[in-house]
């Protein structure tokens, strides 16, 4: 597999980048998806995401509002 690709066909200068990628991507969603099916891993539901995330995002306003008053 020697094929040389443009870059509209693959974002990938050689075969070799691309199966690596490919082989790096697919260990990335087995453990992803192992993880998702521990009994052990935590859950959440969307009200608690929404709630932890504006926590962060007001967290922030506040850091960088302090800051321009500095």
């Amino acid at each position: 597999m020697n094929a040389v690709y443009t870059p509209i066909e693959s974002e990938f200068s050689s075969a070799e980048q691309e199966q690596a990628y490919d082989r790096w991507l697919s260990e990335k969603v087995a453990a992803s998806l192992a993880k998702a099916d521990n009994p052990q891993t935590p859950r959440y539901s969307t009200d608690e995401v929404m709630r932890r995330m504006d926590a962060i995002v007001q967290a922030a306003q506040a850091r960088h509002a302090s800051s321009r008053l500095a």
